[in-house]
């Protein structure tokens, strides 16, 4: 391990605490990164970088749930109140809450990125002694968002990044690119950065995440188990009618709705590997004496590879169809997010273990790891670079965890940001060793 770069990363792990504890205080979900998005953007134009910003990094017609104009509108006034930077917040009013920090060393060489994910979760935290964040003073003041899958951290990495890049340039070559991506729950960002363009002049990327059920000191150099997924909305509307006067002049959406979910779980699986589909919400109706004239499902589906999940969908699509004509009533599909099953490519991976063994907290470095399926969407992103030519990788900084993802009582120990700020700039400073093997 560079010494150097290990000492100021000792130097600067106190600032990455801070920064993490107050990200997570200030908990924003997806789309609502407004003050997240100011403080990153103010903290990467102090040291230097060069920013793009918002619309410029955000295609609008690719982005997927993102909430009204009304929401949007009373989050951003939430962020100002809780100390959104009014400098930087023009660009990401509307939900354009995405960075690209860029550091040309005017050396000859690739260009890499490496993403981090912003947003928290739609959730409350558990306001209790038994959880560190509230008896430490920093767990989430907004009531519904709360960082429970370690996002904080991401962010808090990103920004580590950039301090310590930013403090040893003179080491580096070619391009280096920070993104900071919103909404990145629900698997809705990234295909819109993708869209605007901001992967098209990469040759290596790394993306990563920390937790996921691996052990404290272990590195997945190129994770392979992420699910292709589509996620979606379907409305159903009928025409409501007295149910005991004149059921007959209804038509029951509920009915509609309730028939496509049980439907929708008996799909086929397929040959090729596993898939799931799950309806998580099915809301309805107006009352017990009304035939329903409206419902709404929350559906998934998933796949192993993105052909299994396109022919899951189209199958559920098909499913949905049928059990509106059956009841007469009409029926809308909103798609609200959507990922790509990739593989990393295995050069970058060699060189990713390589580098990782400088990092003497990393006592178990492994390309890939059979873990609980999930998806994520920095797949789009690595689809992009590998389509253009460039390496892709997916890395998993193992860690404590007081309870798992998507718990009202997940934290993590904040000694893996330094950790994983120390590893992903080794890739960086020593890109001269990559071999193409």
């Amino acid at each position: 391990m560079d010494h150097a770069v290990d000492d100021f990363v000792r130097e600067i792990t106190p600032r990455l605490q801070a920064w993490r504890r107050d990200l997570h205080k200030f908990a924003e979900s997806g789309w609502l990164e407004f003050r997240t998005a100011t403080l990153v953007a103010e903290e990467l134009h102090c040291l230097g970088y060069s920013l793009q910003l918002g619309k410029e990094v955000i295609d609008a017609e690719s982005r997927m749930g993102l909430p009204s104009a009304e929401v949007l509108a009373q989050q951003e006034q939430r962020a100002i109140e809780q100390g959104a930077l009014p400098q930087w917040l023009p660009h990401f009013s509307g939900g354009f809450c995405g960075i690209v920090a860029t550091l040309k060393t005017d050396r000859p060489g690739p260009v890499m990125a490496f993403r981090v994910d912003m947003d928290a979760l739609d959730m409350s935290e558990r306001l209790a002694q038994d959880h560190r964040p509230f008896a430490e003073g920093f767990a989430s003041c907004n009531v519904g968002m709360m960082h429970a899958c370690g996002h904080d951290g991401h962010t808090s990495i990103g920004i580590g990044m950039a301090h310590v890049l930013k403090q040893f340039e003179s080491r580096l070559c070619g391009t280096i690119k920070l993104i900071f991506q919103p909404a990145e729950e629900g698997t809705r960002g990234a295909k819109s950065m993708v869209a605007a363009g901001v992967l098209d002049d990469v040759d290596f990327f790394t993306a990563s995440h920390l937790g996921l059920g691996i052990p404290a000191g272990e590195l997945i150099c190129g994770c392979d188990s992420f699910l292709a997924t589509t996620k979606l909305d379907v409305t159903f509307r009928g025409v409501a009618s007295h149910a005991g006067a004149r059921p007959e002049e209804g038509k029951n959406a509920l009915l509609a709705a309730a028939q496509a979910t049980l439907a929708l779980h008996t799909l086929p699986q397929h040959s090729a590997g596993s898939s799931r589909i799950n309806v998580g919400v099915l809301q309805g109706g107006s009352g017990r004496n009304v035939v329903a004239d409206h419902a709404l499902m929350k559906v998934e589906t998933r796949g192993a590879t993105n052909e299994i999940n396109d022919f899951i969908y189209q199958q559920a699509l098909q499913v949905l169809a049928g059990a509106a004509t059956m009841y007469g009533v009409q029926h809308e599909v909103r798609l609200m997010g959507a990922a790509r099953s990739s593989q990393p490519t295995q050069p970058w991976v060699n060189y990713i273990r390589q580098q990782a063994r400088q990092i003497p907290e990393l006592t178990s470095l492994v390309d890939s790891k059979e873990q609980a399926a999930g998806s994520e969407d920095a797949t789009y992103m690595m689809e992009r670079v590998k389509e253009m030519g460039g390496q892709a990788s997916y890395l998993i900084f193992g860690t404590e965890l007081s309870a798992g993802h998507h718990n009202e009582k997940f934290d993590f120990n904040e000694e893996v940001i330094a950790i994983a700020v120390k590893t992903l700039v080794t890739l960086a400073c020593n890109i001269q060793h990559f071999r193409k093997e």
